[in-house]
C-alpha cells in the first residue's frame, strides 16, 4: 500500500490517499476547502490513474471534513465514519462560518458505518478499524498489518497527543486508547497523523512526554 499525504487548509491538516497496485484508492480525511486545494487533490488522482472507491473519516472535526462533499460528489462515493461521531460531524455546519469557512458544504454519511472488528478493504489491501476515542467521541484509526502502517488521525502525534479540550474530548479516554490500541502494535509500525510528520510506535513509547 502506498501512502500519499497532501496538506490542506489553514489547520495544515494531512489528507491521505491510500492505493495499491490495482489503482483502487481510498481517501482519508479530505481537508481540501478551496478550489485550488480541490484541484491539487483531483490532479494527483488523475496523474496517477487512481480510482477512488471509498471515503473515510478518522473523526469529524472541521479540519478533517472540509473536502468530504467535494470527494463524494466528484467520485460518487459515500462518506464512512464511526456512528458515534455523527453529532461531531453535524455540529460543523453550525460553527464553520465562525472558523472562517462560510462555504462549507455538509456531507452526511451513508448507511455503512465504520465499526471496530470490521475491516476496510480495497484492491488487494485490508485495513483494520481500531476504535480510539478521546480526541473525538467516534475517533477511529486504520491499521495495515501487512505494511505496518497506521493512519492515525489526531490521536498520536510525533512527541505529542491529540487535544482533549474540544466538545466530546476526554484526556483519560485518549490515554487509554493510545495504550490499549496503538501501543499494542509492533514498535516498527509507522503512524501517519492528522497533522505534522509521521512517527513510529517505538519512538513514541520511548520519548513521548505525555505518555511516559
Amino acid at each position: 500500500m502506498k501512502v500519499t499525504c497532501l496538506t490542506f487548509n489553514p489547520f495544515q491538516e494531512n489528507t491521505y490517499l491510500l492505493h495499491d497496485d490495482t489503482k483502487e484508492c481510498v481517501i482519508v480525511d479530505p481537508g481540501c476547502y478551496d478550489k485550488q486545494e480541490q484541484l491539487e487533490l483531483k490532479q494527483y488522482i488523475e496523474q496517477h490513474g487512481l480510482k477512488v472507491v471509498r471515503l473515510l473519516n478518522t473523526h469529524c472535526h472541521i479540519d478533517h471534513v472540509l473536502g468530504n462533499k467535494f470527494v463524494a460528489d466528484t467520485y460518487g462515493v459515500e462518506l464512512e465514519i464511526h456512528e458515534t461521531d455523527l453529532q461531531t460531524l453535524r455540529s460543523v455546519q453550525v460553527y464553520a462560518p465562525a472558523y472562517g469557512f462560510p462555504m462549507y458544504a455538509e456531507q452526511l454519511p451513508g448507511n455503512n458505518y465504520l465499526k471496530e472488528g470490521e475491516d476496510v478493504t480495497f484492491g488487494n489491501t485490508t485495513l483494520q478499524v481500531l476504535f480510539t476515542p478521546g480526541h473525538a467521541p467516534g475517533h477511529v484509526v486504520f491499521y495495515n498489518e501487512e505494511d505496518k502502517t497506521c493512519i492515525g488521525g489526531d490521536v498520536l502525534f510525533r512527541s505529542s497527543i491529540g487535544r482533549t479540550d474540544l466538545p466530546g474530548g476526554d484526556f483519560d479516554t485518549l490515554i487509554k486508547s493510545i495504550h490499549t490500541k496503538l501501543f499494542t502494535l509492533p514498535d516498527d509500525v509507522t503512524v501517519y497523523p492528522g497533522h505534522g510528520p509521521e512517527t513510529t510506535i517505538g519512538f513514541e513509547k520511548k520519548s513521548n512526554p505525555f505518555l511516559n
